[in-house]
């Protein structure tokens, strides 16, 4: 079983940083695209940014330009550098990953972290 343990978030005011981190363990296999997503109270979970196993990212258009999604491979973690954050950013954060253990493949999600951005 692969598990995501994230770590980072917190309370900043607007125009502030944060980065958050999400470490991969456990039976890992073949992973390939980590990505982080975020939701609020009666709104769906949202994508953030995603990285592929070669460096390939995406990013929500309302993210583009302030934040970076960084991978170690050698470290199976995830990175998200949270820049010019804005109150909108507030949200819990979830680290996702995807990959293949043999022939199985598998999405796992973690536990979220909470990033509150005070105007």
């Amino acid at each position: 079983q692969v598990q995501l343990v994230e770590s980072g978030g917190g309370l900043v005011q607007a125009g502030g940083s944060l980065r958050l981190s999400c470490a991969a363990s456990g039976i890992i296999g073949r992973l390939n695209a980590m990505g982080w997503h975020r939701q609020v109270p009666g709104k769906q979970r949202e994508l953030v940014a995603t990285v592929t196993s070669t460096g390939s990212t995406d990013y929500a258009d309302s993210v583009k330009g302030r934040f970076t999604i960084s991978r170690d491979n050698a470290k199976n973690t995830v990175y998200l550098q949270m820049n010019s954050l804005k109150p909108e950013d507030t949200a819990v954060y979830y680290c996702n990953a995807v990959g293949v253990i043999v022939w199985n493949s598998y999405n796992v999600w973690g536990q979220g972290t909470q990033v509150t951005v005070s105007s």
